[in-house]
């Protein structure tokens, strides 16, 4: 029998898959297609500390071996994600992480702090690819400093463990994950969407209404490998591997490149039970291959 418990900081899961944050909602939207507890984790859609209604349509597009979006974060905030949607999730067994976004390092924290009295909330994931105000408009985690300085004031808050979620459109995502590190983060989760485009040849015109947005989807599965690889190598705190995982093998090649665990997040969109797929396979695998835990697979890349 295969143990697949991993550990990230203080936090134990039951198994190494978790959904991406923006892609399997609140929870219950997903709760008819399978067991949610057969789930490491689930990462919940951004909460911000008040409510937003997002970008205008078109708002996604799809790409060959994947999907652009320009959403916008739109969720009902921090109060009303405690009445409306914690009442759900609080009956999951299933570790539950809740995405938090600000438009400044003092929205996050305030965010953050009006969870605090929620009970049951496995960590945050601090979502810094999102625009900073204060600082025009550049992604949090386009600054090492501005990372740092979040991830700080989001340490004074709370004792929950802190997972800060990295942007790939950088020229170091290593700097900015030992940025991160070193202000008290327990976990950095990579990558978020790359930046892309489509337009409409023939109204010449682009498809998004915010005219680029993210790339998501199997086309940024090798960008995101190697960079999980590259934040491996270079920070002391376990990595989560995301992008472009839609089956067993492309968990596995993260998971081999030493991430800790991984999310699953457009495959959602295909398949509404892509994850729980993944963990049946990630465990027949094991079983197959011999190993008894994931200590023997996690970071066992031959060079």
């Amino acid at each position: 029998m295969t143990d697949l418990r991993v550990r990230i900081g203080s936090l134990v899961l039951a198994n190494p898959v978790l959904t991406a944050s923006g892609t399997f909602g609140y929870g219950s939207e997903f709760a008819d297609f399978f067991d949610l507890n057969r789930l490491g984790g689930i990462v919940t859609k951004t909460v911000t500390l008040e409510p937003r209604p997002g970008n205008a349509p078109q708002r996604i597009w799809e790409t060959p071996a994947g999907m652009l979006n320009s959403i916008g974060l739109p969720n009902v905030g921090v109060e009303q994600f405690k009445v409306e949607k914690w009442p759900f999730l609080s009956t999951l067994k299933t570790a539950v992480i809740v995405n938090v976004a600000g438009r400044s390092s003092q929205e996050y924290a305030a965010a953050v702090e009006a969870l605090e009295s929620v009970e049951g909330i496995a960590a945050y994931e601090l979502n810094y690819s999102c625009p900073n105000v204060k600082e025009g408009g550049l992604a949090f985690s386009s600054d090492a400093r501005v990372a740092a300085e979040v991830t700080s004031r989001v340490r004074a808050v709370t004792r929950r463990p802190l997972i800060a979620k990295l942007t790939p459109n950088v020229t170091s995502i290593s700097e900015i994950g030992r940025a991160c590190a070193d202000a008290g983060a327990d976990a950095l989760s990579a990558i978020n969407t790359l930046v892309g485009m489509a337009v409409d040849i023939r109204t010449r015109r682009p498809r998004l209404s915010t005219i680029t947005g993210g790339l998501s989807g199997p086309a940024i599965r090798p960008v995101a490998l190697a960079r999980v690889y590259e934040l491996v190598r270079n920070v002391s705190i376990p990595v989560i591997g995301i992008g472009g995982i839609a089956t067993a093998e492309d968990a596995l090649e993260f998971l081999i490149a030493g991430a800790a665990a991984v999310q699953i997040g457009t495959a959602g969109f295909v398949h509404p039970d892509a994850a729980v797929r993944v963990v049946e396979d990630l465990e027949a695998f094991c079983r197959r291959e011999g190993i008894a835990g994931m200590a023997q697979l996690c970071g066992s890349l031959r060079l």
